[in-house]
């Protein structure tokens, strides 16, 4: 299967928000274990990925929202990048950050999260990038050492009353 890779429309909208709480489970709930209590699990998928704000991120001029499609146009996978808001003492106003880039379970090892995140490596350009990563997702880490990203900081990630440790990773302007 070869990725189809795509600008996230308002049409995306619905999937796009299903596919962001999937990934979110597969990745740390079901694939790490997390015991995230039920109620602040659902609370915090419902919030962060409701459908308003998944159209908030399509809609902002500032980002950019990637999707590879499998069959029939389902999504898979995604990224989306914009502005940085991670709490970095030292980010300058033009640094930018990968915000999020999820891979269904089923489409691991495929590339499509590799393009991804090189096409929004691609899209920052000559501007430094961060990301937060949980502290204990070793081959992300692993991956985002390869392209150039190294450790400035650390930070507390909630969910719900769960404060997950999370290190942030810069990457130099190229």
């Amino acid at each position: 299967m070869s990725p189809i890779i795509r600008s996230a429309t308002p049409a995306d909208v619905p999937a796009l928000s299903e596919l962001a709480r999937a990934t979110f489970c597969e990745t740390f709930v079901d694939g790490f274990a997390i015991g995230y209590p039920e109620a602040d699990l659902n609370a915090y998928l419902a919030t962060s990925y409701a459908p308003d704000k998944v159209a908030g991120w399509i809609a902002d001029a500032a980002g950019q929202v990637l999707v590879a499609e499998g069959e029939a146009g389902r999504l898979l996978d995604y990224v989306h990048s914009g502005a940085n808001t991670l709490p970095y003492i030292d980010a300058g106003p033009d640094d930018g950050e990968l915000k999020r880039i999820y891979v269904r379970r089923e489409a691991q090892g495929i590339g499509f999260g590799r393009t991804l995140l090189e096409r929004s490596l691609d899209w920052f350009g000559a501007r430094p990038v961060l990301i937060g990563v949980w502290s204990e997702n070793h081959k992300a880490i692993g991956l985002y050492r390869r392209y150039g990203f190294g450790k400035v900081g650390e930070y507390k990630f909630m969910v719900g009353a769960v404060a997950d440790d999370e290190i942030i990773l810069r990457r130099a302007a190229p």
